[in-house]
């Protein structure tokens, strides 16, 4: 009965956490078009940041929370390296695969054409910076001298403002039309009325929210990996992804059936770019940092469904919807090792008895 209850909890603890980044998205894609921001800054910055959040609070509130109510701290800090190694790896072959096959379906419903429209130089500087950002998130992990990690760390989180910066001003050069968006929720409270105050203050309150509801899901990760003895870094790495990753699943979709492709697109790769860059530094800054083979399979498969991306997109100048099912594949793959090593680790006990 106690199992069924923690069940309901998680699954409405993740209903609310979705529903505040939709709420946060709402709250974005107005303040793109308040300060006449493209779609190529909304999709890679602002709609990126705020799907991101749920990844990025989840690792936070896990390592940090434990620490202030004073639960399993160790727990904590592998429910962190978890939720920060799972965010990319679900975003480079999940979602990617997600979005691949929504334009099939869309396309074959009459609803959208097959050709991907997203905007190349957007998505190629995206991957490009992913690719450095990480590469020096994971090369952290191997250097033993503290100091060096911490510089490492602040390099991250400068490299992310550099990376918001040159978006931003490649925003400013084009063009900063914008699709009919819908009302500001918050306004519907107010009578109608709409400035940007409130479009800070919509953003603020569900951020705030978000951070009260990760800290609720973290602690129904951290019982269901004590009651089924489950290492709580591996059902991180699947599991909290796979929730936290709902919003830019959800709104990829959504903007796939508009033909909004450098939204949709710019929506995974603005927030690959992201977790590579804040939460690895927090990750790096705040937890041992130091991977498992589990770890290395996982950022193993990141680095060749993004290079098969990148080839692809270097190649033919475009998306293509039939690589971007290939991606799913990948994670498919650390599915099948995850429960293989699973039902090898259960049954060397008995092997060992015997």
């Amino acid at each position: 009965m106690e199992q069924i209850l923690h069940l309901i909890l998680t699954i409405l603890n993740l209903l609310l956490i979705v529903g505040c980044c939709v709420v946060f998205t709402n709250a974005v894609e107005h303040m793109g078009k308040a300060y006449k921001l493209n779609e190529g800054a909304v999709g890679s910055i602002l709609a990126a940041v705020g799907t991101a959040l749920p990844e990025t609070i989840v690792p936070l509130v896990a390592i940090i929370g434990a620490y202030l109510v004073g639960s399993d701290i160790e727990a904590g800090k592998e429910i962190g390296i978890g939720a920060i190694l799972g965010a990319p790896f679900l975003l480079s072959t999940l979602a990617m695969f997600v979005t691949g096959l929504a334009v099939i379906i869309f396309s074959k419903m009459k609803k959208r054409e097959r050709e991907m429209n997203a905007n190349y130089t957007v998505m190629f500087r995206d991957l490009k910076f992913f690719f450095i950002s990480y590469t020096l998130a994971i090369v952290a992990a191997f250097i033993p001298v503290q100091p060096l990690r911490y510089i490492i760390a602040a390099a991250l989180i400068g490299y992310y403002l550099f990376y918001v910066y040159r978006t931003l001003n490649c925003s400013h050069a084009a063009s900063c039309e914008h699709a009919e968006l819908d009302d500001l929720l918050c306004s519907r409270l107010f009578g109608g009325c709409y400035n940007i105050f409130l479009i800070w203050i919509q953003a603020i309150v569900s951020v705030a929210a978000l951070i009260v509801f990760s800290h609720f899901f973290v602690e129904q990760i951290k019982f269901f990996a004590h009651v089924f003895s489950i290492n709580p870094l591996i059902l991180s790495l699947i599991l909290a992804p796979i929730a936290t990753e709902l919003p830019e699943k959800f709104n990829s979709v959504l903007w796939i059936s508009q033909s909004k492709d450098t939204l949709a697109l710019g929506n995974i790769t603005g927030a690959m770019v992201f977790q590579s860059c804040i939460p690895t530094a927090i990750g790096i800054l705040l937890t041992p940092w130091v991977f498992g083979m589990e770890s290395l399979v996982n950022i193993g498969l990141v680095y060749i469904s993004t290079i098969i991306i990148f080839i692809d997109l270097y190649k033919d100048k475009k998306f293509c919807p039939r690589m971007l099912l290939y991606c799913g594949a990948f994670y498919l793959v650390y599915i099948v090792y995850i429960v293989s090593d699973m039902i090898a680790n259960s049954a060397a006990p008995m092997g060992t008895a015997l």
